[in-house]
């Protein structure tokens, strides 16, 4: 599935501010003297930073694309750990079920943005939304406790620009 791009433009100085306040940590992939553009498509718009596409709109919300993820290096907040087992499943789209779970920031409330890395090289995975605390994401041994929104190899991951 491809996505379509309706408009490309520069983003204003208000706009950026309003999108840095609200990525906390990953406000490091806009460098002061960065082009900061805004990608339209049918799907979530795309912020791409010197050309690259690191961050998207989601539901009203700025969030990292796994390739803004990947930029991160270490992420320091936000994070989910999962089992080698569970890297076929999420690289297919799947949501992050609680028993694959071999970490989490504890900090991680329902409804956060997080980023599911796998155990063995910590590369991302996967941006979802919790559907349950950090906490609860351990301690758990059934249920579904991430919504994937974004995947290796999804639409928005195969996006030419």
């Amino acid at each position: 599935m491809n996505v379509k791009i309706k408009k490309r433009y520069h983003i204003k100085k208000k706009k950026m501010k309003e999108i840095l306040d609200q990525i906390g940590e990953f406000s490091l992939l806009i460098p002061r003297k960065a082009t900061v553009e805004i990608i339209e498509t049918d799907e979530n718009d795309i912020i791409l930073i010197n050309g690259e596409s690191l961050l998207m709109f989601m539901g009203g919300r700025v969030v990292p694309t796994l390739r803004g993820a990947i930029h991160m290096k270490d992420i320091e907040k936000g994070y989910v750990v999962v089992d080698m087992g569970a890297v076929r499943f999420l690289a297919n789209g799947a949501d992050v079920m609680s028993p694959g779970i071999v970490d989490a920031d504890p900090e991680i409330e329902r409804d956060d943005i997080v980023i599911v890395v796998d155990e063995k090289h910590k590369k991302p995975l996967a941006v979802g939304i919790s559907l349950i605390s950090g906490p609860e994401m351990i301690e758990n041994d059934s249920g579904k406790a991430i919504k994937t929104i974004h995947h290796i190899g999804d639409a928005i991951w195969d996006l030419e620009v």
